[in-house]
């Protein structure tokens, strides 16, 4: 990209509110990932579902906070 071009793009865009800056910064960002990336947020969507799907047919089984953390603090109290 020509250097002139450049710099007219951020005179414009440091005219923009800032949230139009951070929507704009958003999405540049968005663009730079790379294409390897771009099923992982599928994948955890996928995932999630699956979770759901196990906690309403009752296949899953929750804990409370501080069963957790009991279970944690066993697991992890030799360490």
């Amino acid at each position: 990209m020509a250097t002139e071009v450049l710099a007219r793009i951020r005179t414009e865009v440091l005219e923009l509110t800032e949230a139009e800056r951070a929507e704009l910064a958003h999405d540049l960002i968005a663009s730079l990932d790379e294409p390897g990336e771009s099923g992982v947020k599928e994948a955890w969507d996928r995932e999630i579902l699956h979770r759901i799907s196990l906690i309403d047919s009752g296949q899953a089984k929750l804990l409370d906070r501080e069963e957790f953390r009991q279970q944690m603090r066993s697991r992890y109290k030799d360490q």
